[in-house]
């Protein structure tokens, strides 16, 4: 399968957790190693070549909006306005389903820094989308291994199959993969969900109980910036990625 050229960029939460950074503008523009968060993530889809890419606003809007039209360099950018409501990731991809192409799409949380030591056309972006096969899936998720990962705390969220299936942990008391921020589905994959607010998690869980819930792993180190000592520790491990060449 080719790689998606649209992409849905989550880019509407309120980022609590990261203030005083957020007290004057939206998570995405808080800076790691120079860059705002949504400028990561917007250059890695282009190097897969995403020429267009719906970003749903909230929090300080009108900021991350001028910001946008003064990037200067690809994706084209289509906005998703939710200043009146905070949908959620279920919620705001049932919203921007019509401004996305029909084909299937990537689905990036802003939140996420990674080095990748895919090299020649092999970067995690360019596997996630070679896995990507929507006769057995209804998602692809990129995962990364909970050791080494900066920011994310958890016990793991999955099991990876040989096949590439993931299962979720249950009531083991952890998993070896998190969930690290993108994936790639088809823009109706959330039609049935209900108006409002509501969360990918559960059509995730759906589609791995049918078995259709796949996924692959970054050959890198994932960054979860979900607050400022998370910020920190990001901007250190990149800058160490710089001195030895990879990234």
């Amino acid at each position: 399968m080719s790689a998606p050229t649209t992409a849905m960029v989550l880019a509407a939460g309120l980022g609590t957790r990261m203030r005083p950074l957020t007290d004057d503008r939206p998570k995405a523009l808080v800076e790691v190693a120079g860059r705002p968060l949504i400028d990561h993530v917007l250059d890695r889809l282009a190097e897969v070549g995403v020429g267009r890419a719906v970003v749903n606003v909230h929090w300080f809007a009108d900021r991350l909006e001028r910001h946008l039209v003064a990037r200067g360099r690809g994706p084209d950018i289509v906005i998703s306005d939710e200043r009146d409501e905070l949908l959620e990731t279920g919620g705001g991809l049932k919203k921007a389903a019509p401004l996305l192409d029909p084909d299937p799409v990537f689905v990036a949380n802003i939140d996420s820094v990674w080095t990748d030591r895919g090299r020649e056309g092999n970067s995690a972006l360019n596997q996630l989308a070679r896995l990507w096969n929507p006769s057995i899936m209804d998602a692809a998720l990129l995962l990364a291994r909970r050791e080494g990962s900066i920011g994310f705390e958890g016990s793991g969220d999955v099991f990876l199959g040989e096949d590439g299936r993931l299962t979720f942990r249950g009531d083991a008391p952890e998993a070896p993969f998190a969930y690290m921020g993108v994936h790639i589905c088809r823009p109706d994959y959330v039609a049935d969900g209900p108006e409002g607010p509501f969360s990918l998690s559960g059509y995730w869980r759906r589609s791995a109980a049918a078995g259709r819930l796949y996924g692959c792993v970054l050959d890198g180190d994932w960054m979860h910036v979900g607050d400022p000592l998370a910020r920190d520790e990001a901007e250190a491990r990149l800058a160490q990625s710089r001195l030895a060449g990879t990234g």
